[in-house]
């Protein structure tokens, strides 16, 4: 990604190392360095891809990294995803893309940013012939997205663990986004008479009968 190529600004007159401007060349090369035949980085390239910019598969990092080449499955970067979001990150090599690891983790501290990226996940991580998220899937995505800053995460996660449901639809999903940016975690400000899902009433009632025995 260094380049020793240099140019002079002739509006400031400052000397612009090479590196900072972005080529869609260099993204295209890049992206040829993970994508098989078929013009996609698949699941081998993107285990090779997240080992060169040091970030496990799993790393929320690569859920918004996904969000913002707006990916459409799991473990699949289409070669016009990758062009499409490199070049609004301005990215065209490892280093560069590095370098905005910070700017992509400051996306899930803004409240709507977040709000777009959970929302995000639920159509990239579900199976595009199923409509729903497989509950064990779901359990996953919350946790990876809800897991460090939802009081309440661990024990909807034991509630899931042991509920009837097999899978979570997008209402269901979205509602729990919601439920854990109201409502308290004691409860106590849950109101029963509001249009949540059956399945966070359910969570509610199990939850209240815990505390009580």
């Amino acid at each position: 990604c260094v380049s020793k190529s240099y140019c002079r600004s002739q509006a400031s007159g400052k000397v612009i190392s090479g590196e900072e401007h972005f080529s869609s060349k260099k993204c295209l090369a890049w992206f040829y360095e993970y994508a098989g035949p078929d013009e996609v980085v698949g699941p081998e390239g993107m285990e090779k891809f997240c080992e060169d910019i040091g970030v496990e598969p799993e790393n929320i990092i690569m859920l918004v990294l996904a969000w913002k080449l707006e990916a459409e499955s799991m473990g699949f970067f289409t070669k016009e995803e990758w062009l499409k979001g490199m070049t609004s990150l301005q990215c065209d090599c490892t280093e560069k893309l590095q370098s905005k690891f910070d700017f992509l983790r400051s996306q899930l501290n803004d409240i709507s940013s977040f709000k777009n990226i959970y929302r995000y996940a639920f159509d990239f991580a579900r199976d595009k012939d199923q409509r729903s998220l497989d509950i064990d899937t779901a359990k996953s995505m919350l946790a990876l997205l809800l897991g460090r800053t939802w009081p309440l995460f661990s024990v909807f996660y034991q509630y899931l663990e042991q509920s009837k449901y097999r899978v979570m639809n997008k209402d269901q999903w979205y509602n729990v986004l919601e439920f854990s940016r109201t409502v308290d975690a004691d409860l106590s400000n849950y109101d029963e008479d509001g249009a949540w899902p059956v399945l966070l009433d359910e969570f509610v009632e199990w939850q209240k009968v815990r505390q009580a025995s």
